[in-house]
């Protein structure tokens, strides 16, 4: 099964293109941004070597219709979506800090905890908790916000304030914008079985308004839990059963590769990529409830998103 890893393409108006791990952004007439949702998967900072087919879709689909269910929250950049691999929105100016927001101590957090920090981003950790245990609330964790290739920094409230990366009142904002997206998330994800443990989101300014840009509550943003067995595995301290790249991540660490200077990639066999895929798809008809629609991988397949793109552009 072949996957869309890359595109080249060159729209009326086009002012410039960004190749982020995972999308290809283009900038029309420096208003709008035309993102295309690539079959690329990233882990430890690090594009992967091989495409997983249908993973662009599966991320373009869950991120439009999260934005579309949290704009009542706040603004996001979002306009339409015309193909099932793109978004299409407004232009904004980055906030060079990315918001984590996490529910439980798990992942990167629990790594460093386990080796002894007791502090994450400035945020206090008490003594004595296990692996995926829920905190009393939900703690915001941001991190620098890096260039393809680097790895993002983890950052405190107060040296985003005293580097002057965000003005404090806009930063208060950008947590309060993050806390209240997570709840949405979280009660949305509970309708169906699911908990939402940790997610990232990302803002930026157009004019004098702030917006969420970039995806929403995706398995690459985002770490779900299975509610039904949470509790049992937690006090059995067993591996919970999750839907996120997390599994990719282990995958690679089992196999010798923690993004670290000098590591080599292990081979990504045909049968790797198949359970990543559907890993993926699971996570879209779960958390949507619905089934995933595959569209399908035809020779016209860049013809299509093409044509769907210059269709709306043509109507802006």
């Amino acid at each position: 099964m072949k996957a869309i890893t890359a595109t080249e393409y060159n729209f009326p108006g086009q002012t410039g293109k960004y190749t982020g791990k995972v999308r290809d952004v283009y900038s029309i007439s420096e208003q709008y941004l035309v993102m295309i949702a690539t079959d690329r998967i990233s882990a430890f900072d690090v594009v992967l070597p091989r495409g997983i087919p249908y993973k662009g879709q599966v991320l373009n689909q869950i991120a439009s219709k999260f934005l579309d269910d949290t704009s009542d929250i706040v603004p996001n950049w979002k306009i339409a979506s015309p193909d099932p691999m793109v978004t299409v929105g407004h232009k904004c100016v980055g906030y060079p800090v990315e918001m984590i927001v996490r529910s439980c101590l798990t992942g990167s957090s629990w790594r460093s905890y386990k080796a002894g920090a007791r502090s994450v981003c400035g945020v206090r950790i008490p003594d004595g908790m296990k692996e995926h245990q829920k905190f009393e609330n939900p703690i915001i964790t941001p991190t620098t916000k890096a260039e393809i290739g680097e790895h993002d920094q983890d950052i405190s409230r107060e040296e985003i304030l005293s580097r002057g990366l965000v003005s404090e009142q806009e930063y208060l904002q950008l947590e309060k914008y993050s806390l209240e997206l997570f709840k949405r998330g979280s009660e949305i994800a509970e309708k169906q079985g699911l908990m939402l443990v940790d997610t990232k989101y990302e803002f930026g300014k157009k004019g004098d308004n702030i917006y969420l840009i970039d995806e929403i509550h995706t398995p690459d943003s985002s770490r779900y839990f299975y509610s039904e067995s949470y509790c049992d595995l937690f006090s059995k301290g067993e591996p919970q059963r999750q839907l996120s790249k997390e599994f990719v991540r282990e995958w690679l660490m089992d196999n010798g590769f923690s993004g670290k200077p000098g590591q080599k990639l292990p081979a990504m066999t045909d049968e790797i990529i198949n359970s990543i895929s559907e890993r993926y798809i699971e996570l879209y008809e779960k958390i949507t409830g619905s089934l995933f629609t595959k569209v399908p991988y035809g020779e016209d397949l860049y013809e299509r998103i093409e044509t769907n793109i210059l269709n709306m552009l043509a109507r802006l």
